[in-house]
């Protein structure tokens, strides 16, 4: 799992545009479909990252001019993060860049093969996202 992990976004990553890292364009994708504001912090729980992690890939989402940041109008401590019509313009133009790929990997497998792996990938995705028990 660890090593097609890995071969997919080494993939992915060299048919993103350039600039764009797999990080940035996953933040693009969940701030496109959401389709509202998010906090930092909602960003870091929704990835599994911690929130320096997650503060320095938007800092460089807001540099390249793909977010907005601004602060909380009903909470002056935090901040409200929301994707700008330059981040959604590189977010499709990711997504286009991605198709070719990904059409090409079901083609090859079969799209049988990877409808009947979905159920199973989305339980690996559901145990590992859990939370494990302290000891």
């Amino acid at each position: 799992m660890l090593v097609a992990e890995h071969l997919v976004r080494a993939r992915v990553a060299r048919v993103l545009p350039k600039g764009m890292e797999l990080s940035h364009f996953a933040v693009l994708d969940y701030l496109a479909q959401s389709k509202e504001e998010r906090t930092p912090a909602d960003l870091a729980r929704a990835f599994h990252l911690t929130r320096g992690a997650m503060t320095n890939t938007l800092a460089k989402l807001e540099w390249a001019g793909h977010v907005h940041i601004r602060p909380d109008w009903d909470d002056a401590r935090r901040k409200r993060v929301a994707i700008s019509s330059s981040g959604r313009a590189a977010r499709d133009s990711a997504l286009a860049a991605l198709r070719p790929v990904l059409t090409g990997a079901v083609r090859g497998i079969g799209a049988d093969k990877v409808r009947a792996a979905l159920p199973v990938l989305r339980e690996v995705r559901a145990r590992f996202g859990e939370v494990p028990p302290k000891d």
